[in-house]
């Protein structure tokens, strides 16, 4: 079993592996880290499943509603995955879930109403950020939790197809595409700092 961290041991890469004499007060235990992981990666999948309800909300009828309602299905079920790890390991909801709840949806129907390629920017938008968010998480986990990387990359896959569908349903051809890409990402990226520390 290993000991809690004191004064004077460091954090490595592995979660529960430190050196003596390096640690800094106020660097993360492991089990703050894991804890602001599972937070952020429910925040996100929460956010997800209200951008694909803000898009179903006015494109349900439209010839791409079963592919977003595909995409949405999947996002519940990563976000149920993240709420049973939630109870799993006593984590709470990060504090803007609120304002997640609001932002998800009016983003996706705002794009939904510029179009389904515009919809479909979004999305792409989205989940190239998610790719590298859970890919980073993926490098700072160690074998302890062999289980919970399995899933993120599990979880990373189905977000990467997500991408594809995009770029397949023409999500490049929106005017202003890029302008519209830069501005979703950097949104997508404040979240993930938010929710990791709220």
């Amino acid at each position: 079993m290993t000991d809690a961290p004191k004064p004077g041991d460091a954090k490595t890469d592995e979660p529960g592996d430190y050196r003596p004499n390096d640690y800094l007060p106020g660097d993360l235990t492991p089990e703050e880290r894991l804890a602001r992981m599972i937070r952020v990666d429910h925040a996100g999948e929460y956010g997800a499943r209200r951008i694909y309800e803000g898009q179903l909300a006015v494109l349900g009828r439209s010839a791409c509603a079963p592919t977003l309602k595909h995409m949405h299905e999947q996002e519940l079920h990563h976000l149920r995955t993240f709420e049973d790890l939630m109870v799993q390991n006593r984590v709470r909801p990060t504090a803007l879930q609120p304002v997640w709840h609001i932002a998800g949806f009016a983003l996706g129907a705002a794009t939904a109403m510029l179009g389904e390629k515009a919809a479909m920017a979004c999305t792409v938008a989205v989940e190239e950020v998610i790719d590298e968010h859970y890919a980073g998480q993926q490098a700072r986990l160690g074998d302890d939790q062999a289980a919970l990387k399995d899933t993120i990359e599990t979880f990373r896959q189905e977000e990467l197809e997500h991408r594809d569908i995009g770029l397949q349903h023409g999500a490049e051809e929106t005017p202003g595409y890029e302008l519209l890409s830069g501005a979703v990402k950097a949104g997508s990226r404040l979240a993930i700092w938010l929710s990791e520390r709220f």
